[in-house]
């Protein structure tokens, strides 16, 4: 089993987007494919449509999160809390999040074993999956903290608009941070980043061929990571397939699907089956 977090400190750079349509990719590879959402906006909840209620009332996800795996030491183990996602075809599992972890974050915070949970609890699933995916906050917090520490790679989406390349020194201090608790407790090698992903990237003719070159060149030159090969350029089926909804009850449900499930021959999907295949093979699958 394999897991693999996808992490910028930056918000808004195609991060989830990144998560759920890999996910998708590597699971029509025949692979097994857990995600795991450890960030309380919940976007990668929502976007493999496991939210279908219309009120709070009926919130099926508040008793039984990702929140309960890090909590409780006996219980919640993964298989307890993960569900099927029909988001794709063939299903994935996701962990679903819930606002309240950030309500829970200080108390978290006090437990010694809450950094380690997530990696003690995978290792009993650990034959079932062949691929583990983080979506993580756009932050430093605790969330993103256990991410780093559980997983085995890393993979950094960014647009390459001057801000978020900015916002690459401070996830290259929190990944000598992280790696430096992982020697620390002497259970894992060093996180390996798989590189950065250009993500959102405009369609733009002149932008791609002038301005894009210069910004990924920027990357190693300035910052010392890789870039990855392929490219997700910023494209409307990734937005209409995340806004797919079904009629229940004259609600309109969200019930989205991955942009291979909505449309297997656009440009996107390719993009994502690239992806899917150059992550694989980074990581000996």
């Amino acid at each position: 089993m394999k897991v693999i977090a996808v992490y910028h400190n930056k918000g808004g750079v195609g991060k989830t987007t990144t998560v759920v349509n890999l996910g998708a990719a590597i699971r029509k590879n025949r692979k097994k494919v857990l995600i795991i959402d450890l960030d309380s906006q919940a976007n990668a909840t929502f976007a493999t449509g496991l939210v279908k209620f219309y009120d709070e009332a009926f919130d099926d996800i508040k008793e039984c999160n990702i929140l309960h795996v890090l909590q409780s030491e006996e219980f919640f183990s993964i298989s307890e809390v993960a569900r099927k996602s029909e988001f794709c075809n063939p299903e994935i599992d996701v962990v679903p999040a819930h606002i309240d972890l950030m309500k829970y974050e200080l108390d978290m915070n006090q437990l010694d074993l809450s950094l380690l949970m997530l990696m003690d609890k995978l290792e009993d699933v650990k034959t079932y999956y062949d691929v583990v995916i983080l979506d993580t906050p756009p932050s430093w917090n605790l969330y993103a903290r256990i991410a780093l520490i559980t997983a085995d790679y890393l993979i950094i989406p960014s647009d390459l608009k001057p801000f978020s390349n900015q916002g690459l020194l401070n996830v290259k201090d929190f990944i000598r941070a992280i790696n430096g608790y992982r020697k620390q407790i002497n259970i894992k090698p060093p996180l390996k980043v798989l590189g950065v992903l250009p993500s959102k990237i405009a369609t733009n003719n002149m932008f791609i061929q002038h301005t894009l070159p210069k910004r990924i060149k920027a990357i190693s030159e300035r910052y010392g990571f890789d870039v990855m090969k392929s490219v997700i350029f910023d494209r409307d089926d990734l937005a209409k397939c995340a806004e797919q909804v079904e009629k229940v009850d004259d609600q309109d449900i969200p019930s989205p699907v991955s942009v291979l499930d909505y449309k297997p021959y656009s440009m996107a999907s390719e993009e994502f089956r690239s992806l899917a295949q150059e992550v694989l093979e980074k990581i000996g699958m």
